[in-house]
């Protein structure tokens, strides 16, 4: 059983840079390809971005194209996702969520769909001020 554990969450002012971790325990990182979603109370779930087990392919919602970045380092068993120029409604719970990739291919990225993924943490808030 895959264990994940978000930090790095808090309060900011907009436009400023903040990066949350997620640390994967119990298996191997590298077996999982790996997402980032968010929640607001009262509102469904969001895709922010997704990574494949290498980390050699990524893909993002439109919403955070060009301002978040998703990175891995398997070694470390820890997915990042570094959020820069920061706006108020960035402000959610971010959940890190992970998906057993098997036998499927290294260079595979995850979806919007979050059924894809077995695994989630338990959130970090993050809060953007404006």
């Amino acid at each position: 059983q895959v264990q994940l554990v978000e930090s790095g969450g808090g309060l900011v002012q907009a436009g400023v840079s903040l990066r949350l971790s997620c640390t994967v325990s119990g298996r191997t990182a590298a077996n999982y390809a790996m997402g980032w979603f968010r929640q607001v109370p009262g509102k469904e779930r969001e895709f922010v971005a997704s990574i494949s087990r290498n980390g050699g392919s990524t893909f993002y919602a439109n919403s955070v194209r060009g301002r978040f970045t998703i990175s891995r380092d398997n070694a470390k068993n820890t997915v990042w996702l570094q959020m820069n120029s920061m706006k108020p409604e960035d402000t959610a719970v971010y959940f890190c969520a992970a998906k057993y990739m098997g036998f499927m291919s290294d260079s595979y990225v995850p979806g919007e769909d979050g059924h894809e993924y077995s695994y989630w943490g338990q959130g970090t808030q993050v809060t953007v001020s404006s």
